[in-house]
């Protein structure tokens, strides 16, 4: 089914250490993502990137602090979502470091219950008091299930945006120890890269669509480090042992079958570690896959 989209840029690399994910967005366009869309029917509209200011350089040793920088962004980003929703168009966001989520979950899920599928190497489930780091796109899901700080898990609208209940986590194997116990604890359905070699991608794919068959409406949000190093080398924290090329693509052709998609975001890709543009192409390949791309 042709759709209207909306891609919005979020060049923004303020939530972690590693520079160069701001340039996430411009490298997903620079690799042909508009015309992929276009090619398949769809009606793509690019709405451009969203106001990041430009990052302070920080002496070593010192600490960055871009909370306020964050906050703003996923504000914007959050209002962006919500007048797509409004205007029934299909927001595709492209990061950026998944601090974005917390705008882009909030704004999807603005005024319906919404389904989460999360697809990630990390669990994104840390707070101020447990995360190792203190690095924000280490948080963006627990902010969004009402638990973290105040002024991050009120953007857009106050308190928790998604249900525990309505979430699903795949391709998850590198936790932080207390965040391990949280997770256990949350309520939140999680499919490891174990469970995806016991049981398989699709029927985990399948598992994750009936767990979303009372709800209208399904965001994807893709962090490009959920797929193995050597498909995706250009991610800021990469993990061995991840999807691989096919299992990512099959997950996202079921999602194309199933038409429950209806908003998503692809965040961390890294063109300054990238490697002859492989990631951003596997980017946009799988983004398009999700919209509808098949074999036959």
């Amino acid at each position: 089914m042709n759709k209207r989209i909306n891609i919005i840029g979020v060049p923004m690399d303020f939530g972690q250490l590693r520079r160069g994910l701001d340039m996430g967005p411009a490298a997903a366009r620079y690799t042909g993502l508009v015309s992929a869309l276009r090619t398949l029917g769809h009606s793509v509209t690019d709405l451009g990137d969203v106001r990041v200011p430009v990052r302070n350089p920080v002496e070593e040793g010192e600490k960055a602090d871009y909370y306020e920088e964050i906050r703003s962004i996923c504000e914007e980003v959050y209002e962006a979502g919500k007048k797509a929703v409004a205007d029934d168009v299909f927001p595709l966001f492209i990061g950026g470091d998944h601090s974005i989520a917390m705008g882009t979950v909030g704004g999807v899920s603005h005024d319906r219950t919404t389904g989460l599928i999360w697809i990630d190497a990390h669990g994104d489930f840390n707070t101020p008091g447990t995360s190792p780091s203190g690095n924000i796109h280490g948080m963006p899901l627990s902010v969004l299930i009402g638990d973290g700080d105040e002024g991050l898990v009120n953007i857009g609208r106050p308190g928790a945006k998604i249900d525990p209940d309505n979430i699903v986590m795949i391709g998850i194997r590198d936790l932080d120890i207390q965040e391990r116990q949280r997770l256990r604890n949350s309520g939140i359905t999680v499919y490891t890269m174990r469970d995806i070699d016991e049981q398989g991608i699709s029927t985990i794919a399948n598992k994750a669509l009936m767990k979303f068959i009372h709800l209208k409406r399904v965001h994807l949000s893709l962090d490009i480090d959920a797929l193995d190093p050597v498909e995706a080398p250009g991610v800021g924290t990469p993990v061995p042992g991840g999807l691989t090329y096919r299992e990512a693509h099959l997950f996202m052709e079921i999602m194309a079958d199933s038409g429950k998609l209806t908003s998503m975001d692809m965040v961390e890709l890294n063109p300054i570690l990238d490697q002859a543009n492989k990631t951003a192409k596997l980017a946009v390949e799988l983004i398009v896959s999700a919209l509808g791309k098949s074999i036959l």
